[in-house]
């Protein structure tokens, strides 16, 4: 009989079967795509909203037809005390294998995106960086007990290198901190639990339906690949990083963004603040 790590080798379409994971924030965008693809490659999915629960169920009822379990959460994460809860309730339902901290503020697009600096920084610490690294220490204390687990964080691919403006300003400072915690924390429970950062670029989610034909061309143009990604590009990382496919790979930050080319020189039309 073969190990489910030579079946994920021999690209097992299904690596994740018997897996038990919960994505933060999974009612919509990215972390919609990753709780379906986690399903599809056999994981029962617990699945968290903050408040979009039209959209929760709409989630649920895909990964019932794919045949996934799972549990669904209404938490806001900006609010510590929820922490322990939260994470108490997710291991009511039995041992958590892959914590996926997806969630966060979109301070784009929305009566968010009035808001003034302080107001979206402070929102984005709260979610992003307070939430993210609380919730990851709490599961992998449960998961060091349990003697194994993955968690996966978000980051940004252009954290470590700068954006202008103020949101590049934001997002690079709250990032930054997401994968220098990442790299922090899988020293700290290694080698029982594995934890690692997936570091999107420029991702079709809501903002860019929005977005003006210069964001369009400067998204092309800082990738190799000259395209947006998808939500799904994000998922299928995921996936990888949570199946017996990565089992050697830890504190390690994996950019999503079809190999960034450097920062787009072309000519600015006055919508160059995202």
């Amino acid at each position: 009989m073969s190990s489910p790590k030579n079946a994920a080798v021999r690209g097992d379409t299904r690596p994740l079967s018997g897996k038990t994971a919960l994505v933060t924030g999974s009612s919509s965008g990215i972390g919609r795509a990753m709780a379906v693809a986690l399903a599809t490659a056999g994981a029962d999915v617990h699945l968290h909203t903050r408040s979009n629960t039209r959209g929760l169920e709409e989630v649920r009822n895909e990964l019932v037809a794919i045949g996934a379990g799972g549990v669904d959460f209404q938490f806001d994460l900006a609010e510590a005390a929820i922490d322990e809860k939260f994470v108490n309730a997710a291991w009511d339902a039995g041992p958590v294998d892959i914590w996926i901290n997806n969630a966060g503020v979109d301070v784009l697009t929305g009566e968010v995106a009035q808001w003034s600096f302080d107001e979206k920084l402070a929102a984005l610490w709260a979610v992003d960086v307070r939430a993210t690294m609380s919730l990851s220490r709490l599961v992998g204390e449960k998961m060091q007990e349990r003697g194994a687990g993955t968690i996966i964080n978000i980051g940004w691919d252009q954290a470590e290198v700068g954006m202008e403006g103020d949101s590049g300003q934001m997002f690079a400072a709250v990032k930054a901190a997401v994968i220098a915690f990442t790299r922090s924390l899988a020293r700290t429970l290694a080698p029982t639990v594995r934890v690692n950062c997936i570091a999107p670029g420029w991702i079709r989610t809501k903002w860019s339906g929005q977005a003006s034909d210069y964001w369009d061309r400067r998204a092309r143009a800082e990738a190799l690949l000259d395209r947006w990604g998808t939500p799904e590009d994000v998922a299928a990382a995921a996936v990888f990083l949570a199946s017996p496919a990565a089992s050697f790979i830890t504190a390690h930050v994996l950019p999503v963004n079809g190999g960034f080319a450097g920062t787009y020189q072309g000519p600015r039309d006055g919508t160059d603040e995202v």
